[in-house]
Parts: C-alpha cells; sequence; structure tokens
C-alpha cells in the first residue's frame, strides 16, 4: 500500500492538493483513504459512479486527548486514590496544547492498517510536518532512556527489591504503559519509515519557495524519507493584457524557473482557478500527476571500508543541499549527533563503527562522509 503524506508553506494550498490527489486516485479505480482534518468539497463517496471509492478520515484531537487522559487515569485509579485526588469527567476536559500531533499520527497509524491501496495524509506546514514525522523515533529514544526494556524484566521483583533497597520501584502500571507506549510509537515509526511512504511538498512559486525546497530536502534526506513530487501550485496564465497581473505573473515565474532548476522531473505545475476551489469539479482541475509505480528509493547510508589504505572506515550520510557551515558532528556513546541546518537527528551507529573513534568529516557533493579509526586491537592490519 502507497501512502503520500502531502506538507507544504502554509497557505500554499497543500490541503486542496492532498484532496485532488485523493480524489483524482479514487475516479482512477484505486481504493483510497484520504486523512485530514479540513479538507472541504470532499467526503466518503463508497464507490458511487464516477468518484470512485474514496474513504475519508477527519482526525479529531480533542476526543482522542479525552479518550487518552481517562484511560491513563483510569490506570494510575489506585495511585489516585491513596493521594485523595478527585478524578476528571470526561465533560470537563479541555484538549491541551500539543495533543494535536498525537492525534494525528494516531490516525498514520490506522490509515496503514486498512484495506485501501493508497492513503493521502494532510500533513502540517513543512516545519511541523518535519518534526511531526519524527516525534515517533525521538519519543521511543526517550523512553528507552528512561526506562530501559531490559531492566523491565525485573519487575516481577519489584516487591523484593524494594525492600532490599529500602526505595520505592516503579509501579506495575509504569511498565505497562511504558509497553503499550513503544508497541504504539513502533507501529507509527514503521509506517513513516516504509519504503512505499512517500512525501509530496506543495510550494506557491515565490520568494520562499526555493529556500523552503531547499530545507525539505534537507530534513527529509536526514529523517530518510523520499520525496515524491514538488507541486508548484496557483500557476497565474501568462500573456495578460493587464500590466499589474502581468508583473505579477513575471516575478512568479522567475521563482518557477528556479523550482525547475531544483526539482527537475519531480515538478508538477497546477494553474490559479481564479477562485478558491469549490466541490469536487474545482478539485479535479488540479490534480498533480499520479504517483509513480514504485517509489524512488531512498539512498543507502554505506560504510565504506578503507583498512587496506590507511586503515579507516568511512559512513557515507547522504544530505543534498546541506552547506559545510551547518552541519556539526557530536559522538555519545554508541550514537552520533547530527545536527544539519535547523534540524537534529541522533543517530545509532552501525555496528562496525560503535569501536571507532571519529577523526573527521568532510561534505563532497551532499554526501557526509564521516571518517572512523578503529580503536586499536579491534581487528589486526591486513598487510
Amino acid at each position: 500500500m502507497r501512502i503520500i503524506l502531502v506538507t507544504g508553506l502554509g497557505g500554499a494550498g497543500r490541503t486542496t492538493v492532498a484532496a485532488a490527489t485523493a480524489l483524482a486516485e479514487a475516479r482512477a479505480g484505486r481504493r483510497v483513504l484520504l486523512v485530514s482534518e479540513d479538507a472541504e468539497g470532499v467526503e466518503d463517496t463508497g464507490g458511487l459512479p464516477g468518484y470512485g471509492d474514496l474513504r475519508v478520515l477527519r482526525p479529531e484531537p480533542a476526543a482522542d486527548f479525552r479518550r487518552e487522559f481517562l484511560a491513563l487515569q483510569a490506570r494510575s485509579g489506585t495511585a489516585l486514590d491513596l493521594l485523595g485526588a478527585a478524578p476528571f469527567e470526561d465533560a470537563e476536559l479541555t484538549e491541551l496544547p500539543g495533543s494535536r500531533p498525537f492525534a494525528l499520527l494516531r490516525a498514520l497509524r490506522e490509515a496503514a492498517g486498512g484495506d485501501h491501496e493508497l492513503a493521502v495524509v494532510d500533513l502540517p506546514p513543512l516545519p511541523e510536518a518535519l518534526a511531526l514525522l519524527a516525534l515517533p523515533e525521538q519519543l521511543r529514544r526517550y523512553l528507552h532512556r528512561l526506562l530501559p526494556p531490559e531492566r523491565q524484566a525485573a519487575r516481577a521483583l519489584r516487591p523484593m527489591l524494594a525492600q532490599l533497597a529500602g526505595v520505592p520501584m516503579p509501579a506495575q502500571w509504569l511498565y505497562g504503559t511504558t509497553a503499550r507506549w513503544e508497541a504504539e510509537l513502533a507501529a507509527v515509526q514503521a509506517v513513516v519509515e516504509d519504503p512505499a511512504t512517500t512525501v509530496r511538498l506543495v510550494l506557491e512559486p515565490g520568494p520562499a519557495a526555493t529556500r523552503a525546497l531547499r530545507t525539505a530536502r534537507l530534513g527529509l534526506a536526514l529523517h530518510r524519507l523520499s520525496l515524491d513530487a514538488v507541486v508548484a501550485n496557483r500557476l497565474l496564465p501568462a500573456g495578460s493584457e493587464d500590466p499589474w497581473l502581468a508583473g505579477l505573473t513575471a516575478e512568479q515565474h522567475r521563482h518557477l524557473a528556479e523550482l525547475r532548476t531544483g526539482a527537475g522531473d519531480a515538478l508538477h505545475e497546477l494553474p490559479h482557478l481564479g477562485r478558491a476551489p469549490r466541490g469536487a469539479d474545482d478539485l479535479a482541475l488540479l490534480a498533480p500527476a499520479r504517483p509513480c509505480a514504485a517509489p524512488v528509493p531512498v539512498p543507502e547510508w554505506t560504510v565504506e571500508d578503507r583498512r587496506d589504505e590507511d586503515g579507516v572506515l568511512v559512513w557515507h550520510v547522504p544530505l543534498p543541499g546541506a552547506a559545510k557551515e551547518e552541519l556539526s558532528l557530536v559522538r555519545r556513546g554508541d550514537e552520533l549527533l547530527l545536527a544539519a541546518g535547523p534540524f537534529r537527528r541522533n543517530l545509532p551507529l552501525p555496528g562496525a563503527l560503535r569501536r571507532c573513534t571519529v577523526t573527521g568529516a568532510g561534505l563532497v557533493d551532499g554526501d557526509l562522509r564521516v571518517r572512523f579509526t578503529p580503536d586499536p586491537g579491534l581487528w589486526p592490519r591486513t598487510s
């Protein structure tokens, strides 16, 4: 099953493009799920003639927050009773800031488990979308550090250990909750990292578009996500006799030429309708080209063995569009903290590099090459 994640600059029309893509694919005969809070003019079609099999899933952050909060409260009931706490009721709970991303991640996991052929997911604007897609891996790392899985094996001995140590041990519900969160986050991370999951970037040609494309390429490469297409949206018609409109068109097309250079064959151009899209007929005019049958594979992060030459291993991390001055590396145990522009990621080192020392790094044509020297005794040098 294919999953297309649609994002872009705020106000560029990403929700409209997501809805138009889903509707066009359904009309072409595919079973499609559209995940969007805000899509207008598109509803479940259920195989209606001329519309195809399109289903719509609308995340509900408020309801999702209440359900998760009440479940956590129920699992912690004994401890809350001992503290004399008054439990909350459903009607008095109000959605807290930060609950929306988790509702969208759960919707993404649900979308991956359906019987449809294609899911189109309407994501937030570009910076929030990249942070959202990185969230499952980040949270799993925090859980592993705070409550390592290997330590959970001791939970059966918790009462005895508490007596011996003289300190309270983590409650059983904490282990159960951690395990459930770990399973849910792992399922979402598997969806994000699946080779069949791609990102579609929607931009309106303008001063910020080229910069956004470069930023998107860097962030997607760092998190090993494939770019499905770049959609240049709301293109004004050329050849207008109105000087004001002709000036706007000329400026827009200058920025469009920059996008063509940066995106190449991945660029798809959509016209400005002269009005806000209304209904399925307008959406049919705004569908970009259908996704290719096989997503473009993400370049591998290879380890090059140079022991016979100068005794080092070189880890190749493709980062297209990166600049040397915006990259930094810090070794932390078996991880490499890599900062690339506004993005940061803790990269687990491949097994061959965990007993090596970082001795340098360089950037060659968008390929970050980190050099490692094996620690003495790891293996003998060949003659």
